[in-house]
């Protein structure tokens, strides 16, 4: 996750260091409110950037979360508790496959792939996050 401060970091995925008033508030317990519509956004992008990086090759979910990093330029952190349950959601979906793999540290890693459903989906969620986003800036551009 990325962590913009102590009160946001149980979500999935945020921007460091921007915007953290825009986030809906966590609960007692640090949790955010299931119908919260800035949580189910975070978990819509999350999953749509796993399945982006799975588009490239497998991975296991440590190299997973490194990847969105670096590709971020370091803007995004992948909180790890929420990658896994993300990682599952996909594969009970039928987007992402696994199976077990040596790492080249020689351990034992689950391995990620984006199945061919995966792979449509990806176009899918990608064409709706633009549409989201096209939607949103359109709305913030109007006087």
């Amino acid at each position: 996750m990325v962590r913009v401060c102590p009160a946001v970091s149980d979500f999935p995925l945020a921007f460091r260091q921007e915007w953290p008033h825009l986030l809906s508030e966590p609960d007692r317990n640090g949790a955010m409110p299931a119908s919260s519509p800035s949580a189910d956004v975070l978990r819509g992008t999350l999953d749509l950037l796993i399945l982006k990086t799975l588009a490239l090759e497998p991975m296991h979910g440590w190299g997973i979360s490194q990847r969105i990093q670096h590709v971020s330029k370091g803007v995004l952190d992948v909180n790890q508790g929420s990658l896994y349950p993300a990682l599952q959601r996909l594969e009970q979906r039928g987007w992402v496959g696994s199976d077990w793999r040596t790492t080249m540290n020689n351990r034992r890693a689950k391995y990620y792939r984006l199945t061919t459903s995966g792979r449509r989906a990806l176009g899918e969620e990608t064409a709706s996050w633009r549409r989201y986003v096209s939607t949103v800036e359109l709305i913030l551009g109007t006087p």
